[in-house]
């Protein structure tokens, strides 16, 4: 039998593993979130697959996401980055993440964890959508743009509207699994 997915994937075996175990599956671990909003920051004007395709090598140079490390970057080493084939070698991308690392850390003291505080844009729990076709999905929502705005005002930079729900729907604040679509909503776990 045939499994229906989401048409947005392709047939890229690294594609549709990342839509079938990880997109619209609720994450909550602070560091994973980071590194997730970090990379969909790097999609910008790109396609997700093109991100994907570079993740483990994102994950190797930038120290496995750790904001920690990452806050503590000099000229030299985003030099290092630039000269990287194996990522987007964007410099202000780059020097985005290394000032969203600072910001991370400054909401895990104020907030306690960053996966408490972005998951209070939607309650704490999964917003279930019942989309029939891609083109129904928003590009933006209401909470979209709360979290955009907020993660603004704290300082965070490649975190707009868009950037913002894409993350959303990644870490599975939202399921936006279209109807037909084995991962939809009352159909998990029905591969066959």
């Amino acid at each position: 039998m045939e499994i229906t997915r989401c048409s947005w994937v392709n047939e890229d075996p690294l594609y549709i593993a990342y839509h079938d175990d990880e997109w619209g599956k609720p994450l909550y671990d602070d560091m994973k979130l980071f590194e997730l909003l970090m990379l969909e920051g790097m999609q910008a004007g790109l396609s997700w697959y093109t991100v994907l395709k570079k993740r483990e090598r994102f994950r190797e140079v930038f120290d496995g996401f750790d904001p920690d490390r990452i806050v503590h970057y000099d000229e030299a080493k985003i030099t290092e980055l630039m000269n990287d084939p194996g990522i987007i070698r964007n410099r202000l991308k780059i020097n985005a993440t290394i000032r969203n690392a600072g910001v991370y850390q400054q909401i895990c003291r104020e907030e306690g964890s960053f996966g408490r505080y972005l998951w209070s844009f939607v309650g704490g729990t999964p917003m279930i959508n019942q989309w029939e076709t891609r083109d129904e999905v928003p590009a933006t929502t209401a909470e979209s743009d709360r979290m955009s705005k907020s993660l603004a005002k704290k300082g965070m930079k490649f975190t707009g509207s868009t950037i913002c729900y894409a993350f959303m729907q990644a870490s599975g604040m939202v399921n936006d699994h279209v109807s037909g679509c084995f991962c939809a909503p009352g159909l998990q776990d029905s591969r066959s």
